[in-house]
């Protein structure tokens, strides 16, 4: 009897089964879905995008299984392993698969991100392939905080990451935690981390080691100067908005129109307030982007808020590393719209924010959230946060209809526990 894999690849089931296969819900074993989902992302127009959507939110034990299979299929293999489809939770197994071959792992050692290259090099095999080494030392994200040793390929320090500094665990240990969901958030953070950040002395040695990390991709930008996302509406937050004058034009010149248009519409601004917005916003605009990476890191609250939304990648991801920022500040940080997705990627990462149950909630409602990110972070809502979340229009369909189904899985479950 042919398995059902087979039949689809020879195009010889109709197309209400092949559906049903892009949604993975034919009846066939698990690792024979997987292999269903990969064939139709890979080869099929029609239904490769739903099947995409389901990979990204499918079950983790089933993924982890098939990861760490050294049966899998080599097309499955090759997907999961790849960068652009790559969940973190499966990399250590990936990684230790034999099946997975050598060549894949060099190009994700050369071209992986941050998260990436800390799993690998807490990797025996990738510790004991000189190749696949070689090609991570050459990542522009190999470089080591002050005091690491990025010599030794076996040393601990390689695996052993300072959470004060703001630097990431290894990507296996980033995602959300069941267990670990802090659900009190407060808007300013906890009074530990407010002490962790008035106690650090030496912010230059946080800045150097975020530089020399990132050195190839600061080089890359140039001299790209300060565009905010979205534009500058919103900068200034509540009760004023800055208008797109203060920025685009040099700041000696745009300071005066812009405080007289904000009396114009805000009406209640406290005029200091409009003021110090405005010193803060031509200070921004008069900086490189070391300049803005320095303040990022640096600064104060209101400085983060602005560069948060700073255009230029590295400069808004040095907020997220500040070991000044707040649980608070992160939590509005995931609910903003207009932020770069690379923002929204970077916080779940870093395992102090993906503990944090507002963050998550935040991330998952946040209709600029990418797609994956959402499907993998909903196990982690409690029921009423699904219910909501089914019925939130600025969510896409797929979001909505996961959570309706989540949350009568959840309320049965409950249920059952109190029969």
């Amino acid at each position: 009897m042919q398995r059902m894999i087979d039949l689809i690849r020879k195009s010889a089931v109709s197309a209400t089964i092949m559906q049903a296969a892009a949604r993975g819900a034919l009846a066939v074993p698990p690792e024979e879905v997987i292999e269903i989902l990969v064939h139709l992302a890979n080869h099929n127009k029609v239904f490769g995008a739903q099947a995409r959507m389901t990979l990204a939110g499918w079950d983790e034990k089933s993924s982890l299984a098939a990861a760490a299979n050294a049966k899998t299929s080599a097309e499955v293999l090759r997907y999961l392993s790849a960068e652009e489809n790559l969940r973190p939770k499966l990399l250590p197994a990936l990684l230790e698969n034999p099946s997975v071959p050598e060549e894949g792992l060099v190009k994700l050692a050369r071209t992986g991100s941050r998260e990436i290259v800390a799993a690998m090099k807490a990797s025996a095999r990738v510790k004991t392939s000189p190749k696949v080494w070689r090609s991570l030392q050459e990542n522009p994200n190999f470089s080591l905080p002050v005091g690491f040793d990025a010599n030794a390929p076996d040393s601990s320090a390689a695996t052993t990451v300072n959470e004060n500094a703001g630097l990431d665990k290894p990507a296996s240990e980033a995602e959300v935690p069941d267990s670990a969901l802090d659900t009190e958030g407060e808007d300013g953070g906890t009074s530990e981390q407010v002490e962790q950040a008035a106690s650090v002395d030496d912010l230059d040695g946080y800045v150097s080691a975020f530089m020399q990390e990132h050195a190839q991709e600061i080089a890359a930008e140039g001299e790209k100067p300060f565009q905010p996302i979205g534009g500058a509406e919103g900068l200034a937050g509540p009760p004023a908005a800055e208008p797109v004058s203060t920025l685009a034009g040099s700041a000696s010149a745009a300071a005066q129109p812009a405080q007289t248009h904000k009396a114009a519409f805000h009406p209640h601004a406290r005029p200091q307030d409009s003021a110090r917005r405005d010193s803060t916003l031509q200070k921004i605009a008069k900086l490189d982007i070391k300049g803005r990476i320095q303040l990022a890191m640096k600064g104060n609250k209101e400085e983060r808020s602005i560069l948060i939304r700073d255009g230029t990648k590295i400069v808004a991801l040095a907020v997220l590393d500040s070991p000044k920022v707040t649980d608070g500040e992160v939590e509005g940080f995931a609910s903003q719209k207009n932020v770069l997705e690379a923002v929204l990627r970077g916080i779940p990462m870093k395992r102090r924010y993906a503990k944090l149950y507002p963050v998550v909630r935040n991330l998952v409602f946040n209709p600029r959230t990418p797609l994956d990110l959402s499907l993998g972070l909903m196990k982690n809502l409690l029921v009423n946060d699904l219910k909501n979340l089914s019925s939130n229009k600025e969510v896409s369909d797929t979001i909505r209809k996961l959570a309706m189904k989540m949350f009568k899985q959840k309320l049965d479950a409950g249920k059952k526990k109190g029969d």
